[in-house]
């Protein structure tokens, strides 16, 4: 395996580190003291990244996207991570879900999305039903040529953004050894369909600016013809985002690890206490190890992961693995760093304390750290007949 950067990965990494420094971080302040992306500057980002090649990078350059390797986009969704997520989401990375988009929803909603001009987000989460997807209980009754949904969604991450839902909904109950399981299928929902209600969601402490929604349907009707792959298929439809979706939290984890990494060496070479600059002292110094060497441990793991999808071969584990290994390591770091820093370290004069808040949630959503141990473990386990 062989991760060095190449001439073509290093001009990515570069145009996408340029375009974070002009256009995303100026306005790092300005969305931590309103909690807002304003409109205008939504659209401003979008356009100008569409005019520098960034957008949908993940996407295949047959739709139109940039059509990076998932080694090269995980380098840049690294370059990404040095700002907050309310600002580098914008410049989009459409779900991997979409690939699955036949007929014509390939041209209303695939190529729009690819494009710029229609958003998405998506539908997992039930206020009773957060990792535990088999018991989701918005469902979706097939009624000849439609469906209707009733149920509610939250945690519908930057719904106020998007123009439509990927919605995942159990359409079905099959009998299996371990009882009656439900059968999950999804839907492509326009945010306009009557029957669907968004209201703002909870506030977070984590990602300012980049928020969540409720998503409430009665009686909602969506064509049959929105249905996502097959009908009760709907895992087969998110396991190909979930693990693309893990590989970008966890390169999104290394950038701000880069960044709070940076702001504590800096610290530790100027500042001065008992004659000498605090790097000297071995209470800082080994910190500063540590870090460094936590930090490569998830490079590591995060480009493993991304090197063998690039090749058809990643594992759910190897994902979960990468995950696990950059969330938690990006807690270590940004606490680390608040300590060598000290008081300092919580003003928000720094973005110290700003990482350190964003990093609570990588631990949590696409799949908590207890979910991504669960998902290693059963890997290990199972061809011992466990």
């Amino acid at each position: 395996m062989d991760f060095s950067i190449d001439d073509s990965q290093e001009m990515v990494v570069d145009t996408v580190r340029a375009f974070v420094d002009r256009e995303l971080v100026p306005y790092e302040e300005e969305v931590e003291r309103t909690g807002e992306v304003r409109p205008d500057l939504v659209e401003q980002i979008r356009h100008r990244s569409l005019d520098a090649g960034i957008y949908a990078a993940n996407m295949p350059v047959e739709m139109g996207g940039g059509g990076l390797d998932d080694l090269t986009l995980a380098m840049a969704e690294r370059a990404f991570g040095w700002t907050g997520y309310a600002l580098q989401y914008i410049v989009a990375r459409p779900s991997n879900i979409l690939r699955a988009c036949t007929g014509d929803q390939v041209e209303q909603y695939l190529l729009p999305t690819v494009r710029g001009e229609r958003v998405e987000c998506l539908a997992m989460s039930e206020p009773d039903a957060g990792s535990d997807l088999r018991g989701m209980t918005c469902r979706a009754e097939r009624r000849g040529d439609h469906f209707l949904v009733n149920g509610t969604k939250h945690f519908i991450s930057h719904a106020d953004l998007a123009d439509y839902v990927i919605l995942f909904a159990a359409t079905g109950v099959v009998d299996s050894d371990r009882g009656p399981r439900k059968l999950i299928s999804s839907l492509l929902v326009d945010f306009d369909t009557p029957g669907l209600e968004r209201v703002p969601g909870y506030n977070c402490v984590s990602n300012r600016g980049y928020h969540n929604f409720i998503l409430n349907f009665d009686d909602a009707r969506v064509p049959a013809a929105n249905l996502l792959g097959e009908e009760h298929r709907g895992f087969d439809v998110a396991n190909e985002w979930l693990g693309s979706t893990r590989l970008q939290v966890a390169a999104t984890c290394l950038g701000r690890a880069d960044r709070a990494l940076a702001v504590a060496l800096d610290w530790a070479a100027s500042r001065e206490q008992f004659g000498q600059r605090i790097g000297r002292f071995q209470g800082v110094s080994f910190k500063l190890a540590d870090m460094r060497t936590r930090l490569l441990e998830a490079e590591l793991m995060t480009y493993r992961a991304a090197w063998l999808s690039a090749r058809g071969e990643m594992s759910d584990a190897d994902a979960a693995m990468a995950k696990l290994s950059a969330t938690e390591m990006l807690q270590f770091v940004s606490d680390e760093a608040i300590q060598i820093l000290g008081g300092m370290g919580l003003m928000d004069e720094l973005p110290l304390e700003r990482i350190w808040r964003d990093a609570r949630v990588d631990r949590i959503w696409d799949g908590t750290s207890e979910i991504q141990r669960h998902i290693v473990s059963r890997d290990m386990l199972r061809p011992l007949g466990v």
